[in-house]
């Protein structure tokens, strides 16, 4: 091999870098937590007995999160003007309006176990409050710095944090949403969420900007599911 192919194949990047990790470990995390509530419920235990550990799953993401926190540099700064801040609110609204009308048979795959709150017929609402706080905090920070931020961009390029949010082909896009939206039960909602959530991604170009919208979209979805008592949607 001449010195400049063996130059060539060691400039290649690798398939998984730091940067890669840091943003696929939280998501990691949260889905260990779901395999382990499954596996739990599958051996027998109580869904009731159950509940709590979304506490622990949430928390768990969270110190994650923070403990990779110095590598999220694009999260560093707060770089939204006011009209993408309402643009990205309005997006949010938008699709959680979407997402309980999109919840026709064939829109669903399998069943929602749903999350319910009540105890003997009360609702915990301490136990409301984290689940809201969690989906709309937590969550949509680990998302979208896993399906946007990393896998979006990683679609076009493995070294990915070089890849212009703006310019990310629209296969990639689509597959990330194709992805995104089959982490759901509501498939098609979830594909909508992020084309949606894309779109401001790659015009704005700061992941504040479809975190904002993510955020509404389950802040205000698990507000709905409280005054409505739709638990499955949870």
């Amino acid at each position: 091999m001449s010195d400049r192919q063996t130059s060539s194949v060691t400039a290649q990047p690798p398939m998984l870098n730091r940067a890669a990790w840091v943003r696929i470990l939280p998501f990691l995390v949260y889905l260990l937590f779901i395999v382990v509530v499954d596996l739990l419920g599958r051996f027998g235990v109580p869904a009731q007995h159950l509940r709590w550990l979304y506490a622990v799953k949430i928390a768990a993401v969270l110190a994650t999160l923070l403990v990779c926190w110095r590598h999220y540099t694009e999260l560093h700064r707060w770089r939204v003007s006011a009209l993408w801040t309402a643009l990205a609110v309005a997006a949010g609204v938008i699709v959680f309006v979407l997402w309980i009308g999109l919840g026709a048979g064939w829109m669903v795959v399998g069943t929602p176990a749903g999350f319910d709150p009540r105890t003997a017929g009360q609702v915990d609402w301490l136990m409301v409050a984290v689940r809201i706080g969690g989906a709309a905090l937590v969550v949509p920070v680990m998302e979208e710095l896993f399906w946007r931020s990393f896998l979006m961009r990683w679609l076009d390029a493995l070294d990915f944090e070089t890849v212009d949010p703006g310019r990310v082909r629209l296969q990639s896009v689509a597959i990330a949403a194709l992805l995104f939206g089959f982490e759901h039960n509501q498939w098609l909602a979830g594909i909508v969420a992020g084309l949606a959530y894309s779109l401001l991604y790659m015009r704005q170009k700061s992941l504040w900007t479809p975190i904002l919208a993510h955020g509404v979209t389950n802040g205000v979805l698990g507000l709905w599911i409280v005054h409505s008592g739709s638990w499955s949607y949870w």
